[in-house]
């Protein structure tokens, strides 16, 4: 074999060397990436009975805009009670009802009363209360009855707190007659 034939193989060789190195290193990267740790983590938290928060994905509630009830018009004659529950306020651009939002409107999103209807919102810590105007569907999280507008959570004293506990009543049923 003459020498440049040689030295010829002796590239080829190492260029081939070189790469199957690389792939080699590759693979062995891609195989450790496939391990997943967190099912180590998993069995280690089984062990301590915790569970991983990654078993348990939580959902938005506010992310799908619909009522959380289907909505109904409410008996005409039956006599209109107060209810309980947690009050939150919002802001948004429009409404349910079709009207643009207004912040410092006194109005507020109900998912079943029709629109319209005045309600008192009372906070049940402080007393204060504030009469709205349902114009909007909601609130659309888990154990809200209602939410209100920034001026009427800023009357309530709720714009720091964000949610706080309210007692609803029914002032006057809306004129639409049924809820969307």
């Amino acid at each position: 074999m003459s020498r440049i034939a040689s030295t010829e193989t002796a590239r080829i060789s190492f260029a081939t060397s070189c790469r199957l190195l690389l792939a080699i290193a590759g693979a062995a990267s891609l195989a450790a990436c496939a391990q997943a740790p967190v099912g180590r983590q998993k069995a280690d938290l089984a062990a301590t009975g915790r569970h991983a928060a990654v078993e348990r994905p939580h959902r938005v509630a506010a992310l799908h805009r619909r009522p959380i009830s289907r909505a109904r018009a409410p008996d005409d004659d039956a006599k209109q009670t107060a209810s309980h529950g947690v009050a939150s306020f919002y802001s948004d651009t429009e409404t349910a009802s079709g009207e643009k939002f207004d912040r410092n409107e006194l109005t507020a999103a109900h998912p079943t009363l029709p629109f319209g209807t005045k309600l008192r919102v009372t906070d049940t810590s402080s007393g204060r209360f504030v009469t709205v105007r349902v114009n909007d569907r909601g609130p659309y999280v888990r154990g809200r009855v209602v939410d209100v507008s920034p001026s009427a959570a800023e009357a309530l004293g709720m714009v720091d707190k964000g949610i706080t506990n309210v007692r609803l009543e029914v002032v006057q049923l809306g004129a639409t007659g049924r809820g969307r």
